[in-house]
């Protein structure tokens, strides 16, 4: 008798198989925009589903591993990575992922809209980069804080040209030093303190719990200038050099790749995701550090330059997560037979499919408008836009790092015993989705963050105008769903005015999370509004089945049965 074997299934090319992306590319770049970007993007998308596909299965297989001491006992803490994770850090470089929007040939052909670009490129990179793509987004948020011109520029000429190479041989990422044990995301209580050196240097001392990208050659690390006073707003932002050759504190003797005089590497943290990822516990003694800003003067809000960006890069790793996990699974469904027939051919499957398109949908445009705004912020200096990032960053981060975890369970599902089996390499989609509402803020902490945005920085005003602004857009495509659009905003206006009346009511704020969480998904709805009322007809069938699905809290199995050729 002959073994069955269920042939792999292959997803489509993830550029050109995805049409909302193109759409999207098209309105937002125009046509000349958008042919001159398919040639990075193409060249990416060949890279993904070839040589990089078999990088991030390399890397996976060989986690990092720590080495404490040499032979003869001097203490190194070589943290060694895979061959795979050293080529997934040159792609990073070569197609220019975290460069792109610091090149002044990008910002000549696509101005603010380079981040449009970029979100694309993370769209494509993201999903199969054996998370990469936090090193990715730390190094981006460095060089976003090195740009900002309260930097020295000395110190901003020494290190931004390094993040932002598209040289693999001298492109660098950048760790991020931040969380304490005894803190966590209550920044306030963070112990590590900063005290200033004669040159102009600082050193640092401290405990840092979770250091992401722990191979990194530099870091931001946030410590307590010395006789600043408690609190978090006086945390300043500071570059530590992880290698000896970077730390003029590293004797002659010392070789490049040894670590710097001050910083030790305890242990690297078993995560229940992100095993490529080498994360660690560090501790820092008179470390040698280089102030980001002017340390007298309070530095948490420079520091969220940082965190604003690693944020939308979040929201876009959700959102890229959730779009290949779709491909994989629908490329299964055709390939599978199941009771007689394709599991593509099941209504209830395809229902299933159709319910995880429409969130992959709604995902990718909630992204991709944070990346947007960012671009004009960045570029333009657009006051409106600033305004309305405030508190979409946080909500676009909160909502798709939920969807992407709901959604990954799901995909797993649609494999079965498959989709169980590690080295299938389908369960990673839920180990490494598990991550994204908890990095940069958990559900709960962003939540929090929105009410702040919209009761001292009146950050909801862009939002409800933007919502106003799609009833009327909405109405000639489904007078349905302009109607629940205005339902829902005029909802959300009173929900804001009574959080602004007494924000730090009880009730106030223990409704929160559903407040964000609404205002997300209506959101979302506008945006998938604004992109149909240009023309796309993907977008318009995934605006009503959002609204039906997210707002009204109604089934779309029919309807989702039915579009799913379109949605996905």
């Amino acid at each position: 008798m002959t073994r069955y074997v269920q042939p792999v299934p292959t997803p489509e090319d993830p550029y050109t198989g995805d049409r909302l992306l193109r759409s999207w590319l098209r309105r937002q770049l125009g046509p000349d925009g958008h042919a001159a970007a398919q040639g990075r993007l193409t060249d990416l998308a060949a890279d993904v589903t070839g040589p990089l596909r078999a990088a991030h299965a390399d890397a996976e297989a060989h986690p990092p591993t720590l080495v404490r001491y040499d032979p003869w006992g001097a203490r190194v803490d070589r943290v060694d990575t895979s061959a795979g994770w050293q080529a997934q850090r040159a792609a990073a470089a070569r197609h220019a992922v975290v460069a792109l929007p610091y090149l002044e040939s990008a910002r000549g052909t696509w101005g603010a809209a380079t981040r449009v670009v970029q979100h694309a490129l993370l769209h494509l990179y993201g999903p199969e980069s054996a998370t990469f793509s936090c090193p990715v987004a730390m190094a981006d948020g460095a060089a976003a804080l090195l740009s900002l011109p309260e930097v020295d520029a000395g110190v901003r000429d020494a290190w931004l040209p390094r993040l932002t190479s598209t040289d693999p041989d001298t492109a660098i990422v950048s760790g991020q030093w931040m969380t304490e044990s005894q803190g966590g995301s209550d920044l306030s209580r963070s112990s590590t303190t900063g005290r200033p050196a004669a040159d102009g240097s600082w050193r640092l001392t401290g405990e840092k719990w979770f250091c992401s990208a722990a191979d990194a050659p530099i870091a931001v690390a946030l410590a307590r200038p010395e006789g600043a006073g408690r609190g978090s707003r006086v945390l300043a932002p500071f570059l530590v050099p992880r290698y000896a050759a970077d730390s003029p504190l590293a004797g002659a003797s010392s070789t490049a790749d040894a670590p710097a005089p001050g910083v030790t590497v305890h242990r690297l943290k078993d995560k229940l995701g992100t095993w490529a990822l080498p994360t660690a516990e560090i501790g820092l003694t008179d470390a040698y550090a280089l102030p980001l800003g002017d340390p007298a003067v309070p530095g948490l809000a420079r520091a969220m330059t940082l965190v604003v960006v690693t944020r939308v890069h979040n929201a876009s790793a959700a959102a890229g997560g959730m779009r290949r996990g779709l491909a994989y699974a629908r490329a299964y469904a055709d390939a599978r037979t199941a009771a007689g027939g394709r599991l593509a051919d099941n209504p209830l499957h395809r229902a299933t499919l159709g319910a995880l398109a429409v969130d992959a949908a709604g995902a990718f445009a909630l992204a991709g408008h944070a990346f947007a705004l960012l671009g004009r912020v960045e570029v333009g200096a657009d006051p409106d836009a600033a305004a309305e990032l405030r508190v979409v960053a946080p909500l676009a981060k909160l909502a798709t790092g939920r969807l992407a975890v709901s959604s990954a369970s799901e995909y797993v599902e649609c494999f079965g015993g498959a989709g169980y089996v590690e080295d299938t390499g389908v369960p990673r989609l839920l180990r490494d989705a598990q991550v994204l509402p908890i990095w940069e803020g958990t559900t709960n902490v962003l939540a929090l963050d929105v009410l702040r945005a919209v009761t001292r920085e009146d950050a909801g005003a862009p939002l409800l105008r933007r919502l106003a602004a799609a009833v009327d857009l909405a109405r000639p495509l489904s007078p349905a769903l302009a109607d629940t659009l205005a339902t829902v905003t005029g909802e959300l206006t009173t929900a804001l005015a009574d959080v602004t009346a007494d924000p730090g009511a009880a009730d106030v704020v223990a409704g929160a999370r559903g407040l964000a969480l609404r205002l997300a998904a209506a959101l979302t709805c506008a945006l998938l509004v604004e992109h149909a009322a240009w023309g796309d007809e993907q977008a318009e069938v995934a605006a009503r089945l959002w609204a039906r699905r997210r707002l009204r809290h109604e089934d779309i199995s029919g309807d989702a049965h039915q579009h799913l050729g379109l949605l996905c």
